[in-house]
């Protein structure tokens, strides 16, 4: 392999294309140079045309999606537990993309190493990497209500296998400590500007106090293992239906978070898109529609903790790029009233359906 190990600084720098070859190649599985960057912040990930096809009797050659890992947001083991989700899922013919078995050829450098059972974390010079068939599909039309029966009986399957067993190393959503610890990470690190900085802070406090009173109010959560980034952006559409191509983000948390984030438009248009997903949802599996009102404290966690992330992936030259007007005072007075706005809708009667 040709490139240096990843840096903090520069995380993805010596990732070439040839690098990625090198390490499909180091893993037994040869490209023939056609090679496509994918759409992707946190990892990088890789369409790769190989020589031959991973089935003898099919033609013509495989086109795999290679991901490679950025450093230290994950361990081994918790990586490894989204692999094995992903194929508990695939087995129970729930339409998920789960990673390939990888197996070194004779030939293979040492410090090539494989993890799993079956082998799907393949390590190469510091490059952690796993590969996947490719799976393509177009963006669900949401305004079906039909499609959206289907992805609630889609996500009901998903959630029965979820439910068999939690997570032992993945991150559980049942509170908003993480988020706290992220508001307090990007004070002590000072990075909004001085006349932001006051009102952004005051508004996060309020917004996470107004959701541990909502959490306190709903009571125990029934926690199970999710998609976790459910988001129109992580599911295609086949003529055979939908299936999630992203399991990143996989973590323990109440059902209601993999389906608030297929909602949009005004609360008349959610609370109708809510009733055709649950619609499929329940001829699967039951849901508990006290949960309806943790839509909300959902939605706040996941603004608070998004720029948090950009913060945090901001030495990223894809980063400063993609998100311009982050260290701006325009940027956090934005933040500042969705969240002002949050703390009015966690205030409201939640949706129903």
């Amino acid at each position: 392999m040709t490139a240096f190990p990843p840096s903090p600084d520069l995380p993805y720098a010596g990732l070439t294309p040839h690098a990625v070859l090198d390490a499909l190649d180091a893993a037994g599985l040869r490209g023939d140079g056609r090679i496509l960057q994918l759409n992707s912040y946190e990892n990088r990930v890789f369409q790769v045309h190989l020589e031959e096809s991973l089935d003898p009797q099919a033609a013509p050659p495989a086109v795999v999606v290679a991901k490679f890992y950025r450093a230290g947001r994950w361990s081994d083991a918790q990586i490894l537990e989204e692999h094995a989700f992903a194929r508990e899922l695939a087995e129970a013919e729930v339409p998920a993309v789960a990673p390939l078995a990888l197996q070194a050829p004779p030939e293979a450098p040492a410090a090539l190493t494989l993890q799993g059972q079956p082998p799907t974390l393949a390590t190469l010079e510091g490059w952690r990497f796993a590969v996947s068939p490719r799976c393509g599909g177009r963006s669900p039309e949401l305004e079906d209500a039909s499609v959206l029966e289907w992805i609630g009986r889609f996500l009901g399957r998903l959630h029965t296998v979820g439910a068999r067993r939690p997570f032992a190393q993945r991150l559980t959503l049942d509170g908003s400590a993480a988020a706290r610890a992220s508001v307090q990470w990007l004070i002590d690190g000072d990075r909004l500007p001085p006349d932001a900085l006051h009102g952004w802070h005051d508004t996060c406090l309020r917004a996470l106090d107004a959701v541990d009173t909502r959490l306190r109010r709903h009571g125990a959560l029934e926690l199970l293992r999710l998609h976790g980034d459910c988001h129109v952006g992580n599911l295609l559409w086949t003529a055979a239906g939908p299936h999630f191509v992203d399991l990143d983000d996989a973590v323990n948390g109440p059902a209601v978070q993999d389906l608030w984030m297929l909602l949009g438009g005004d609360r008349h248009e959610m609370q109708t898109q809510l009733g055709a997903l649950l619609d499929g949802y329940e001829t699967i599996r039951e849901f508990d529609r006290r949960e309806l009102a943790l839509i909300e404290p959902l939605r706040t966690l996941r603004i608070i903790q998004h720029s948090a992330w950009i913060a945090r992936r901001w030495n990223d030259p894809a980063f400063p790029v993609a998100f311009p007007s982050f260290e701006s005072p325009s940027y956090w007075s934005q933040q500042t009233t969705l969240l002002r706005e949050q703390i009015a809708a966690m205030e409201d009667e939640p949706l129903v359906a």
